[in-house]
């Protein structure tokens, strides 16, 4: 089993670690993968493309097919901007969950789709906000957690036993996620999905809200939360996942009938304090 690390020479963001990466010890070249060169260093192997990296879909039944290597996981070095302009140093997870067929994929994948989340997101954000300290890259960078978003379509789960740690559902924020990336920064917290609210499309049902059925509010909300929690859990059988809300980020209505979707769906729900 291999772990695939892709960059892209497109990007200077992408690039550039994969440099720094490449200039240590014990990398020599490996196989090509159509014109993708590569490099290998015991279990790991560093792949260069030209494209842009959301249309590298399928690379790790291509890199099975192509070398005979099972693929174990695949970590993508790549560049993600808000409109903050703030500079970011960020973990994700890959998925289009809230895509409905016959909508434009900006950046690839396939409607109503996810990737089983990495479960290092957690310990790599943790390592991350260590190593920035350290080199004084803080306050200037933000060290933070990015919702769920981009195509390249994967098929190699990662199945980790959940143990007694508590898995994170993120529900609702931005771009970037301050109120989830609180909750991961904490020991022995894993990451599952988390859906920014532009991930969670609602149609407003233009009635009174007081009442509102799951059923009234149109949209492919309640889909993105399905196929979000069965991607989470399946890379951690076993494991408790909770789902935790961005309650600011909702209108009221929207957070009532989201509350009420979990509970319809036996998805737990829980709040910051439940992961300490």
């Amino acid at each position: 089993m291999v772990i695939l690390l892709v960059a892209t020479t497109s990007d200077p963001a992408s690039i550039g670690p994969a440099s720094a990466l490449l200039a240590m010890p014990g990398w020599h070249t490996g196989p090509s993968l159509q014109d993708a060169v590569s490099f290998v260093n015991k279990e790991v192997r560093l792949i260069k493309v030209d494209n842009s990296l959301v249309k590298e879909d399928h690379l790790d039944k291509r890199w099975e097919e192509a070398t005979g290597e099972l693929v174990d996981e695949i970590i993508f070095l790549s560049k993600h901007a808000a409109s903050s302009s703030r500079p970011s140093l960020t973990v994700h997870p890959i998925g289009t969950p809230h895509i409905g067929e016959g909508e434009v994929l900006v950046a690839g994948g396939k409607p109503g789709w996810a990737a089983p989340p990495n479960p290092r997101i957690g310990p790599w954000l943790r390592l991350l906000r260590t190593i920035a300290e350290s080199h004084k890259l803080t306050p200037e960078f933000e060290v933070a957690q990015k919702n769920t978003g981009g195509g390249r379509m994967l098929h190699r789960p990662l199945h980790w036993n959940g143990g007694s740690n508590k898995i994170l559902l993120g529900i609702g924020g931005g771009h970037y996620a301050p109120r989830h990336t609180d909750i991961v920064l904490k020991d022995g917290v894993w990451v599952g999905h988390l859906l920014s609210g532009y991930s969670l499309p609602m149609e407003d049902p233009g009635q009174s809200k007081t009442q509102l059925s799951t059923e009234a509010v149109h949209g492919t909300w309640k889909e993105a939360i399905k196929v979000a929690f069965e991607a989470t859990k399946s890379a951690f059988p076993g494991g408790e996942i909770l789902a935790h809300l961005d309650h600011k980020s909702f209108k009221s209505w929207q957070r009532n009938v989201v509350t009420t979707f979990l509970v319809e769906q036996n998805i737990k729900i829980g709040k910051a304090s439940d992961f300490s």
